[in-house]
């Protein structure tokens, strides 16, 4: 491809950092010919030209100029409908919107084909932690069994904030947030969305298969209490917020996201503050681990500058993995063994538990930990919204393999 001409949607942090990126770049061979932004006259800490502004998509999508569109607003559905558009004329896109991806990716993929152009997004899965490139063109689906890890910055940032210094979870979020790691409101980070997303599209790249986020079970940290985090450190592990997809047999494969209680031999339990850590298993290869900032201005701009380089070479996702004869089917019918902690909400009288392991009663809170088939905890998800309850996984997926 001759130089890219970069028709750039968004000058956010994540949009400055690729500007900033860009110009340091000798090799890039790429340049912003217009930014669209809703508000071309707001000030901004990044100085740039103002005539490369523009509150006008079209401005930018009907520009004979223009060979390169990159998206990097916040607005999901104004996303799709740039990038949808976009691929629709055959102008390749690179994007960084999970939201977007995770509720459009099956119909983006098939517009990619037919129009014979490429969406690329490595940057939307684990900042500057390049997952789905590896993914599609390392890992066979054959040989892979599972992706794990902890994909979000914020919530991870959080908790290393409580479990390595001492902080109260409270005044641990007000500080991401006033270091800029969580946003005013935190729910997206804390409440799991941010890490389902992104799991739902690392998924269609490790197996193949798109799995819709509101069949997946999804659980945060917003209720985490002073007992749990007590219970965790006499047990001698850490609480983290982890996203996984799991092959159960040959035939199925199984994913949820929520927290864990991570023991020290495991490679996640060092990821701390801002960073993201994944562990990818094959049945070969047992565990190999990607670690890296997983948000913030230049490390995804970093990311989105590896896609950017890339269309420089044709690259684009070949989906293999979508074409397999035998693809693995998404199943809840498993169980999972929880600790869940409770006061006055009756979590015995809400969860059918298949098998009690341990319970207590104490004044300031109660628990149990028992085995439960994931399709309970989806079902009643919406029955565990209460502030006195918390929920966390006790791993049993590949035990005899770790031990």
């Amino acid at each position: 491809m001759a130089q890219i001409k970069i028709g750039l949607f968004g000058f956010g942090v994540v949009g400055q950092g690729i500007y900033e990126v860009l110009r340091k770049s000798v090799n890039a061979n790429a340049e912003i010919v217009k930014i669209c932004v809703r508000n071309p006259d707001k000030p901004r800490k990044t100085q740039a030209d103002r005539a490369l502004f523009t509150a006008s998509a079209d401005e930018i999508l009907d520009n004979p100029a223009v060979n390169l569109i990159v998206e990097v607003i916040d607005d999901a559905e104004a996303s799709y409908r740039i990038v949808k558009s976009a691929l629709l004329r055959g102008i390749p896109v690179v994007s960084g919107n999970k939201t977007m991806l995770a509720h459009h990716l099956p119909e983006l993929i098939d517009i990619q084909k037919q129009h014979n152009v490429a969406l690329l997004y490595d940057a939307s899965s684990c900042g500057s932690i390049p997952v789905i490139r590896n993914l599609e063109e390392y890992y066979d689906n054959d040989l892979l069994l599972e992706v794990k890890g902890i994909l979000n910055g914020s919530s991870n940032y959080i908790l290393s904030r409580v479990f390595d210094h001492h902080a109260g979870y409270a005044d641990a979020l007000r500080q991401a947030q006033e270091l800029g790691f969580a946003e005013s409101d935190p729910s997206f980070d804390i409440e799991g969305y941010d890490s389902l997303f992104k799991l739902v599209i690392i998924t269609v790249h490790a197996l193949g298969t798109y799995v819709a986020p509101e069949r997946i079970f999804t659980y945060g940290i917003s209720t985490i209490h002073d007992s749990d985090i007590r219970y965790a450190r006499e047990k001698g592990v850490k609480i983290k917020l982890v996203a996984q997809v799991v092959k159960v047999s040959d035939e199925h494969f199984t994913m949820f996201v929520m927290p864990e209680f991570v023991s020290p031999s495991k490679y996640i339990y060092s990821v701390d503050d801002e960073y993201n850590g994944v562990v990818i298993r094959g049945e070969c290869y047992d565990r190999q681990f990607m670690f890296g900032k997983g948000a913030g201005s230049l490390p995804t701009a970093s990311s989105i500058l590896s896609d950017i380089m890339a269309r420089l070479h044709d690259y684009r996702y070949e989906y293999k993995k979508r074409n397999y004869l035998r693809k693995p089917d998404y199943t809840t019918d498993i169980t999972l063994k929880i600790y869940a902690r409770y006061r006055t909400t009756d979590i015995r009288r809400i969860l059918r538990f298949e098998k009690i392991c341990e319970q207590y009663t104490g004044e300031e809170s109660n628990y149990v930990i028992g085995e439960i088939a994931l399709s309970e905890l989806l079902a009643k998800r919406p029955q565990l919204t209460g502030d006195d309850v918390f929920l966390a996984n006790i791993p049993v997926f590949f035990l005899s393999r770790d031990n």
